[in-house]
């Protein structure tokens, strides 16, 4: 480990606890280490039905923007048009003094930050004047699945249990690279029907992974991928189908048909056609067949195609899933919160005379064309950001709040699949960072704990009462100890501050959680929820894992960590959807440009992380070749797009296996924020000389 290396402390120095990954929607299980007060490492910390024993690149080596010199680390104030530092109580004193004056104030929140950072902003500014702080179409896409997930009579497996289903059709979504340890349980799932195949018909065990792959010879079961561009699930795939994202709806809307011959059939050409129909019957065929989609093309029909082939294949008995991909770590669980999205919120500003803006965890410019945010910053008199890292927004701010990342914050965020999930802080910092929603109980002067805020999020919001139990309260002792961060071998801790004072400083308390940032404490296996290292007497470290477990690759002793907020009942709701769009064929001089997505570089925060950065891609435009050879343009070339009167300046690449009449463009690069996927632009592609 690279990361651990440059830094290197041993394992059993390090401060830990139990925490979630914030860098997809999956909610990977992880161990945040720390010492002498910088993140060193990121461990897998195993959860039975989510991640089992790993975790992605992304998860694992993208935690060092929490060690970044773009740090936020301390109040900050804009004045005479520089940032002055401030301390803590003059930032809760000048902050609540603009708060306390203000007679109209909005929030906006955010998808990284935690269901009680959310909370917190919403109750300080009413629920009228809080949004989301994501984009109307992001926002109206995440409810959707929201409803079906409800309301609709297929469930949603865990991650564990999508290695059990035995054939996939993935509408829409680039898995590998938008939540890449689904795509790993996807690679499973595609061997199950092989796997059965021969435990089935021979004497070999289950557990014999070696003889049964001699047996089955890599063999694959059915699985169809429809996207835009090509993927890197696409060297196991059955067969792939290249379009727009409304034809690609159209494929699912006509597979649902064959399926279910009483819901609306589809003109389709006849390749397209005889796909449906291969794709309709291996689905059939299959006892457990699963459907894949998401946000991914922010198109609203291929959500609805992919839960009515989910529902017609239920409906033909079926033991069937259905896995929707979300953009974020808690766009599920902030989208229970509120209907009211960013073009709300600029609407009002617009309307209004706005005194006070407070943004939450969230850069606008990234979610927003550069003109419309700054408008949002002019109209405003007074903004106030909370935030990790430096950016435009906080730049911008009037007042700077720093924040906790997962790893020095305590909270909860829910899952694609609807799991709430409690992560912990792994340390507490020697400077101003907290947690947002405890900067803003000192703000208003309601200092409260954590227990408070969730007791009073979920009697607002009865739907999210899986939050209270999602983990133990801050009263919770095992035996009568609090859970030590710090394993009793740990060391140095009278030496750390030498420097500065000899004597041993008194351990910091935590309130807000059942943990302490000590060593003293239980010294057995915790309860699952809060386990914030793994080591059993005779077993080195993350072996000792089996101690834990029920049995080897089984549940944790007490439960597998995660409450599940949606299960299917036989009251379910779930209508077939019937709009389906025009096909789409591309015009003369019109094109439609999509994102493009990457594990290093689509996400904003690991990609400040120097072992991501080095591997983010450069920004390019991806076309189809025979586009390409249509306008003159080769492997390399430089053209220039406009967006919103931006233009774009990028080599085209032409590898990407990309649909004709479409251009492909990374998404979540520094040159691409800002962009509202999909967009058409109707120019002539040429070549910059």
């Amino acid at each position: 480990d690279k990361t651990l290396k440059k830094h290197y402390t041993r394992k059993w120095d390090l401060t830990s606890a139990a925490s979630i990954c914030h860098g997809c929607s999956i909610g990977c299980n992880i161990l945040a280490g720390e010492r002498y007060g910088t993140i060193r490492r990121v461990l897998n910390r195993y959860n039975g039905e989510v991640n089992g024993y790993f975790i992605c690149d992304r998860g694992r080596f993208g935690y060092e923007y929490i060690n970044s010199e773009k740090r936020i680390v301390s109040p900050q104030k804009k004045q005479d048009g520089t940032s002055v530092s401030l301390t803590k109580t003059e930032a809760i004193h000048q902050v609540s003094e603009k708060i306390a004056t203000s007679k109209k104030m909005i929030g906006i929140g955010s998808p990284k930050a935690s269901l009680e950072s959310n909370y917190a902003l919403m109750k300080l500014v009413g629920k009228d004047n809080f949004y989301s702080g994501i984009s109307t179409l992001e926002g109206n896409l995440i409810r959707k699945i929201i409803k079906i997930l409800k309301n609709g009579k297929v469930r949603t497996p865990s991650l564990r249990e999508t290695e059990q289903y035995d054939s996939v059709f993935i509408l829409g979504e680039d898995v590998t690279n938008t939540a890449p340890m689904l795509a790993l349980s996807l690679r499973q799932a595609s061997r199950k029907m092989a796997i059965n195949k021969v435990t089935q018909s021979s004497t070999i065990p289950i557990w014999n992974d070696a003889a049964i792959r001699l047996m089955s010879q890599e063999e694959k079961g059915p699985f169809y991928i429809a996207s835009p561009a090509t993927t890197r699930l696409d060297d196991i795939a059955t067969k792939t189908y290249r379009a727009h994202a409304d034809n690609i709806s159209r494929l699912g809307f006509a597979v649902a048909h064959i399926i279910n011959d009483e819901l609306p059939k589809i003109d389709l050409d006849e390749n397209t056609k005889s796909l449906a129909k291969t794709i309709a019957n291996d689905l059939l065929a299959s006892p457990k067949p699963l459907v894949v989609a998401g946000t991914g093309l922010f198109s609203d029909s291929i959500i609805e195609a992919a839960a009515n082939v989910a529902h017609a294949l239920k409906d033909k008995g079926k033991d069937v899933g259905v896995v929707f991909v979300v953009p974020e770590a808690n766009s599920m669980g902030l989208e229970m919160l509120t209907e009211q999205h960013l073009e709300n919120a600029l609407l009002k500003i617009e309307q209004e005379d706005i005194d006070t803006t407070i943004i939450l965890e969230n850069d606008l410019y990234q979610r927003l064309d550069k003109k419309a945010v700054d408008n949002l910053f002019k109209k405003s008199k007074n903004t106030i950001a909370f935030d990790y890292l430096e950016n435009e927004t906080t730049k911008n701010s009037n007042y700077v709040i720093p924040a906790g990342t997962f790893a020095e914050a305590d909270g909860t965020i829910v899952s694609n699949e609807g799991r709430v999930q409690r992560f912990f802080a792994s340390y507490a910092p020697r400077n101003e960072v907290m947690s947002s929603w405890k900067w803003i109980g000192e703000i208003t002067n309601n200092i409260i704990n954590l227990d408070e805020v969730i007791d009073e999020l979920v009697s607002e919001f009865p739907e999210l009462s899986a939050v209270r139990s999602a983990a133990p309260s801050a009263n919770f002792r095992q035996g009568t100890e609090k859970i030590p961060r710090e394993p009793h071998r740990y060391t140095g801790r009278t030496a750390m501050h030498a420097n500065e004072n000899v004597s041993e400083g008194e351990s910091p308390k935590d309130p807000d959680t059942p943990l302490s940032f000590t060593m003293e404490g239980y010294e057995g296996k915790p309860q699952p929820t809060v386990i914030p290292f793994i080591w059993s007497p005779g077993w080195n470290s993350a072996q000792a894992i089996n101690k834990f477990q029920v049995e080897m690759g089984g549940p944790l002793k007490g439960g597998d960590p995660g409450v599940r907020l949606f299960e299917v009942s036989e009251q379910s709701d779930s209508s077939y959807f019937d709009n389906i769009p025009e096909s789409y064929s591309a015009k003369d001089g019109e094109w439609t440009v999509v994102p493009l997505y990457h594990i290093f570089g689509s996400e904003e925060l690991s990609a400040q992380s120097p072992a991501v950065k080095t591997r983010v891609p450069s920004p390019y435009f991806a076309l189809n070749i025979n586009d390409a050879a249509r306008a003159g343009i080769a492997e390399g070339d430089l053209i220039t797009i406009q967006f919103n009167d931006h233009p774009l300046p990028f080599p085209v690449n032409l590898k990407s296996g990309i649909a004709e009449g479409l251009i492909g463009l990374p998404k979540g690069l520094d040159a691409t924020k800002g962009i509202q996927f999909p967009f058409l632009t109707k120019q002539k592609l040429m070549k910059d000389e």
